[in-house]
């Protein structure tokens, strides 16, 4: 099946600006899925997922983060943000993008690492806009789902302050993440401190609403990825209990022989994509 790319860019509320990138079948599609990557990740680095997907028959928009790749912001001490820029100022518009460019399109909610945690925030302020949700190497970063769980907690409470002494958390340096702003570090550090999801300058009940939602979510885990044990993706289903899931496990044997950690299947996204893709088929059956 042959793919077209699209560049959609964005205008967000505050006027901060960056691209979408979007791979389609050729031809007649229907469904489609807006992917948000993991911390740190720029979108082009999930081309090749997006490529394998419509080949599936399913079109992909890839999100871009604020502060990396297309985006025209960078954190340091003048520029700032946290997850209510991510989920006010950035998200709405690019999905009123995307609903313009494509209106009659079923679409899907996923994400991968943070890319999750934000795809089921997102869902949650608006749980009529999507038909479900296909989490990759997602959890909650509560520290106590970690195996060693007090050096975790050492380190969520660590990164404000560096962050907040370096004027933006330096992850290229420290191999975490990308260059971070400081509200968005401290936003993710006090997820990981006290496992409830909060935002600075937000006044919703964002783990109530996570409990009310009702979408299908899909959750892939990876046997070798230590930054998403099992105890970290069930604490994040967990908040969401009437959002009927199933999960599944890629191991080594899925890959080729390769690791099932955190990134390496990015590079070779077929048994990945293979599954995602045979989740919306089915779930698109059930609803049809």
């Amino acid at each position: 099946m042959l793919t077209s790319q699209v560049v959609l860019p964005i205008t967000a509320v505050d006027g901060a600006r960056f691209e979408l990138l979007c791979v389609h079948p050729d031809g007649g599609w229907q469904q489609l899925l807006y992917w948000l990557p993991a911390m740190g990740v720029p979108a082009k680095h999930y081309l090749p997922m997006a490529e394998a997907l419509a080949v599936h028959g399913i079109a992909v928009v890839i999100h871009e983060w604020r502060g990396i790749g297309s985006s025209d912001q960078r954190a340091g001490r003048i520029s700032n943000w946290g997850y209510r820029e991510l989920l006010l100022d950035d998200l709405p518009p690019a999905m009123a993008a995307v609903q313009a460019q494509w209106p009659q399109k079923t679409c899907w909610l996923g994400g991968h690492s943070l890319g999750g945690q934000i795809a089921s925030l997102y869902a949650a302020l608006h749980p009529g806009e999507h038909a479900g949700i296909a989490l990759v190497a997602s959890g909650a970063p509560y520290w106590r789902a970690y195996p060693h769980s007090l050096l975790i907690k050492v380190g969520c409470m660590l990164a404000p302050l560096v962050a907040n002494l370096v004027g933006h958390l330096p992850g290229r340096r420290i191999g975490f993440a990308g260059n971070e702003a400081r509200r968005l570090t401290s936003d993710w550090a006090r997820s990981a401190r006290n496992g409830r999801y909060s935002a600075t300058g937000m006044s919703q009940d964002m783990d109530g609403l996570l409990g009310a939602l009702r979408l299908p979510v899909f959750a892939l885990r990876l046997r070798d990825d230590w930054l998403v044990p099992k105890a970290s993706l069930e604490w994040l289903l967990g908040k969401m209990p009437q959002a009927p899931n199933v999960v599944d496990m890629l191991n080594p044997d899925d890959m080729g022989g390769q690791p099932a950690d955190h990134f390496s299947w990015m590079k070779s996204p077929a048994p990945i994509v293979k599954r995602i893709a045979a989740w919306i088929t089915a779930r698109t059956i059930t609803m049809s």
